[in-house]
C-alpha cells in the first residue's frame, strides 16, 4: 500500500431493490469511490431471465447493443391514451427524464421500440437533457399527432441502483390501470454477480428526508451527477451514523480539488473578478408543496449560485438553477426550524432575495449543527464581503416628480441626482447613512427614507424596492461589522 493512503472501510449492509426488496451488499469505502458488490455470490445453476424492461413480456428487454446509443423512435399518437408512457426524473431529481411505464396496447408500446430504462434526450427536436421533470411534460403535451422521440437506453442508470428519492413515477398521459405495464424489472442474476461505484468528489450522503424508519438505520447515497444512487439499510442506527460520518469525511477531502476544478472553469470563462469559489455542498430545500429537493450550492464572493448537481463544464456552470447575488440577500433564520412537522428535529436557515419582481423565500435544511453553523456564518460573512467589493448601487427613479438617480454608498451614504445629455451631473440631495433614522417600503415600487427632516423622502424605483432595501441593509451591516459591534 501507497504510504499515506488508509485501508478502505468495508461492512455489510442491505441495499433496497427495485421492487423494494431488500439485498445483501458489502460496502468498500475507498479515499475516493464507494463501491458495492453482493455479499453472498449466487451459487451455479440456470441464469434468470433477462430483465423484463419493456412491461415484463417475453422477447421486450433491451438488446445489449441499444446501450447507450442514441436512437430516434417515431410514435403517432392514438386518439385515446395520447403515448401511452409516464416518466420519472428530471433535472431537480439529478436524473435525466426516463421512461417509466409503457401501457400496454397504446402508441409507444406498439413501437416495439422503446424500452422503460431509457432517457428521453429529444421531443420533436427540443432538447430534454437538462429539463426538469415539469419541463418535460410541457414538451410532451405539446406535441401534435406524430412524436420522434430521441432516446438512450442507460445502462449505467440499473434497476439495482434506482430508488424512491428520485421522484415519484407521474404519468402525464393518464391510462386505465388496468393497461399498467409493470414500471419495476426484476433483477437478473447477473446483475446480482456484479459490483457498482459511487464517485464521492461531491456525492450527496444523507440520514434525512427518507421513508420513515422507526428504527433509524436508513442511509442513502448518490453520486454528484445524479446518475448512480444508492438507498442502503444498517443494522441499527449506530452503523448508519458511522458509515454516515466516514463518508462524509472521505467527501470532504475531496472538496478541495473540486473548488480547483470550479475555479479553472471560472478562469476559462474569463470571470475571475469576484467569484472566487468560497464553499460547495449540498442543501435539502423544502418547497411551497411540501416536497423537498437537493440542490448544490456554490458559494462565491459576490453570489449564491444553486445547481441540480455539479456542473461538469464552463457552460453548466454558467447556467445555474438559481442565482442569488449576496448583497440583496438576507439570512433571516437560522437554528431549529419550527411549525413545520418536516423541520422540527432539523437544522435549518432561511434566505430572503430582494429582487425586480419582488422577495423570493428558501427554506434549507443541512445533516448537522456543525454544517448548519458553517453555512450560516459563510453566508453572514459573504454579505459583507460582498458590500465591500461592490461599494455602491444606483438605481433610476422618480423624486419630487423629476427623473433621477439615487445612489446608495457603503461609506458617501445616500444622494440623488439628475443629469441631462452632455452636462455634468447635478446633486438634488445628499445624506450619510448615519442621518437615516428610518426606511420602509411599500412592496411594490415606493421608498421612504426618514433622514429627519419633516416630511421623509419617497421615491418611486419603478419596480419592487426590495433589492435596494436589501442592499442598504447590506451595507449597513457590513459597516457595523467593521467596527467590530458584531461577533
Amino acid at each position: 500500500m501507497a504510504a499515506g493512503r488508509r485501508a478502505p472501510r468495508t461492512g455489510l449492509l442491505e441495499l433496497r431493490g427495485p421492487s423494494g426488496q431488500w439485498l445483501r451488499v458489502l460496502l468498500t469505502l475507498a479515499e475516493d469511490v464507494l463501491g458495492v458488490s453482493p455479499a453472498d455470490s449466487p451459487g451455479p445453476g440456470p441464469e434468470a431471465p433477462a430483465a423484463q424492461l419493456n412491461g415484463g413480456e417475453p422477447g421486450s428487454a433491451a438488446p445489449e447493443a441499444l446501450a447507450n446509443i442514441r436512437r430516434t423512435v417515431r410514435v403517432v399518437k392514438q386518439d385515446v391514451g395520447g403515448l401511452g408512457i409516464s416518466i420519472k426524473g428530471g433535472r431537480e431529481n439529478k436524473m435525466p427524464i426516463l421512461i417509466s411505464k409503457i401501457f400496454k396496447g397504446l402508441a409507444a408500446d406498439q413501437t416495439e421500440a422503446l424500452y422503460v430504462g431509457d432517457a428521453i434526450l429529444a421531443v420533436n427536436g427540443t432538447d430534454l437533457s437538462e429539463a426538469t421533470h415539469d419541463e418535460a411534460v410541457q414538451a410532451l403535451k405539446k406535441t401534435g399527432k406524430e412524436v420522434i422521440l430521441e432516446v438512450k437506453y442507460m445502462k449505467e442508470i440499473s434497476p439495482y441502483f434506482k430508488n424512491s428519492s428520485a421522484g415519484a413515477t407521474v404519468s402525464w398521459d393518464p391510462s386505465p390501470a388496468a393497461q399498467q405495464k409493470r414500471s419495476s424489472p426484476l433483477l437478473p442474476s447477473r446483475e446480482l454477480r456484479e459490483s457498482r461505484s459511487v464517485p464521492l468528489k461531491m456525492c450527496y450522503v444523507s440520514r434525512k428526508c427518507l421513508p420513515t424508519d422507526p428504527e433509524h438505520r436508513y442511509l442513502e447515497v448518490c453520486s454528484a451527477d445524479g446518475r448512480v444512487a444508492l438507498f442502503l439499510r444498517a443494522k441499527d442506527e449506530a452503523t448508519a451514523q458511522s458509515w454516515l460520518g466516514a463518508i462524509q469525511a472521505n467527501a470532504a477531502a475531496l472538496l478541495p480539488r473540486v473548488k480547483e476544478e470550479l475555479r479553472a472553469q471560472l478562469a476559462g470563462a474569463g470571470t475571475v473578478a469576484g467569484r472566487d469559489i468560497k464553499h460547495v455542498g449540498w442543501l435539502t430545500e423544502q418547497l411551497p408543496s411540501a416536497g423537498t429537493r437537493n440542490l448544490l450550492a456554490v458559494l462565491t464572493e459576490k453570489e449564491l449560485l444553486l445547481y441540480g448537481s455539479l456542473p461538469q463544464s464552463r457552460d453548466a456552470l454558467g447556467k445555474p438553477t438559481h442565482s442569488y447575488p449576496l448583497i440583496a440577500t438576507r439570512l433571516v433564520h437560522s437554528g431549529p426550524a419550527k411549525g413545520s412537522a418536516l423541520y422540527e428535529a432539523e437544522r435549518s436557515f432561511a434566505l430572503r432575495a430582494g429582487s425586480r419582481l419582488g422577495v423570493q423565500t428558501h427554506l434549507f435544511s443541512l445533516e448537522s449543527p456543525r454544517e448548519l453553523a458553517l453555512w450560516t456564518r459563510l453566508l453572514v460573512d459573504g454579505t459583507h464581503g460582498a458590500a465591500e467589493l461592490a461599494q455602491e448601487v444606483s438605481a433610476a427613479c422618480t423624486w419630487k416628480g423629476q427623473d433621477c438617480t439615487l445612489t446608495v454608498h457603503i461609506d458617501k451614504g445616500f444622494t440623488i441626482s439628475t443629469s441631462e445629455p452632455g452636462l455634468s451631473r447635478t446633486i438634488l440631495l445628499q445624506q450619510p447613512f448615519e442621518k437615516l433614522q428610518m426606511s420602509s417600503d411599500d412592496g411594490t415600487k415606493m421608498l421612504y427614507l426618514d433622514f429627519g427632516g419633516p416630511e421623509g423622502e419617497i421615491l418611486d424605483l419603478h419596480s419592487c424596492p426590495k433589492t435596494i432595501v436589501f442592499i442598504i441593509h447590506s451595507f449597513l451591516s457590513a459597516k457595523v461589522t467593521r467596527l467590530g459591534l458584531l461577533a
